[in-house]
């Protein structure tokens, strides 16, 4: 079982190193069922979902051993329920939690027992999303998870493992991409969905904003050890309908088996990629992807 902590690696990190610092211990408030994080570069903080304290933790961007939170978001009135995925928007001061057919959007500096400032959700929405994204340079929400034939729960059961998709269920994955100030039941600006899209499933996803382009790990078919078809897809933020991926990671050379998460590093025009079946970070230079696009 791994431990449970956040642990923090040089860039240039090779192969069995160690992390140079790791939050982790009893004060933290961390389990091993924390599957997603986000980082503000504007105060230095990591925000973390918490599945069993149905929460929001937020760190520190510098902290190190058994640290207490510096917030915590949690209670009834929060109406959260077993968290997996998280956003941040440092920019408009909002983080984003995906709840199945619900988006709740908080503001970043709530603590405590809060309601949420909004709730993106109704049948126009068509929503089923497992994990989310937000743009705020181009005023855009991106939301990932099943196509809605499902119903209620599949992308939260998704989250958390217990979900097959779309080669045993019939109904595949889809991108939801939302102004970034919808509220209630609003309807997307564009859906990506379709075969030639080639989504079993959305794990993780990352943004490129000046570059207008969405990357995702794909990492196949629920259930499989080693699913056959996984990858990291990429597409713009303007695409609509049944589109290929602009550019995909995958392959032998890749390396990848089951990609969980996606980071990005326009500086050095890098991607970064976990693998569950590895339990490693691969790097893969590609600066193709990163050139702006014209305004």
């Amino acid at each position: 079982m791994a431990h449970p902590q956040i642990a923090a690696f040089p860039r240039l990190a090779e192969a069995n190193a160690k992390p140079t610092r790791a939050i982790a211990g009893q004060h933290t408030l961390i389990t091993r069922t924390i599957h997603d994080m986000a980082y503000d570069p504007v105060r230095d903080e990591i925000v973390v979902p918490q599945f069993y304290l149905q929460g929001i933790l937020t760190f520190r961007g510098s902290a190190n051993g058994d640290e207490a939170p510096l917030r915590v978001i949690s209670g009834p009135r929060t109406q959260i329920a077993n968290p997996a995925r998280i956003a941040l928007d440092p920019v408009h001061n909002e983080i984003y939690i995906p709840m199945d057919d619900r988006l709740l959007v908080f503001p970043r500096d709530a603590q405590g027992n809060v309601a949420p400032s909004r709730v993106i959700e109704g049948p126009d929405t068509q929503m089923s999303a497992g994990v989310v994204q937000v743009d705020p340079v181009n005023n855009l929400i991106i939301v990932g998870g099943f196509n809605v034939a499902g119903g209620r729960g599949d992308a939260a059961r998704a989250a958390r493992g217990q979900v097959l998709s779309d080669d045993r269920s019939g109904r595949g994955g889809q991108i939801l991409i939302f102004d970034r100030t919808a509220s209630g039941n609003a309807k997307p600006l564009r859906i990506i969905r379709g075969p030639n899209t080639q989504i079993d499933r959305i794990n993780q996803m990352a943004i490129y904003p000046q570059g207008r382009l969405l990357v995702a790990a794909m990492p196949g078919r629920q259930g499989d050890v080693e699913p056959p078809r996984v990858f990291v897809g990429m597409w713009s933020l303007d695409d609509e309908g049944d589109v290929p991926p602009k550019w995909t990671i995958n392959g032998d050379r890749s390396t990848l088996r089951k990609p969980f998460a996606v980071a990005l590093n326009p500086d050095h025009k890098e991607i970064y990629v976990t693998d569950m079946r590895l339990n490693g970070v691969m790097t893969f230079h590609v600066p193709e992807v990163f050139e702006p696009v014209a305004p």
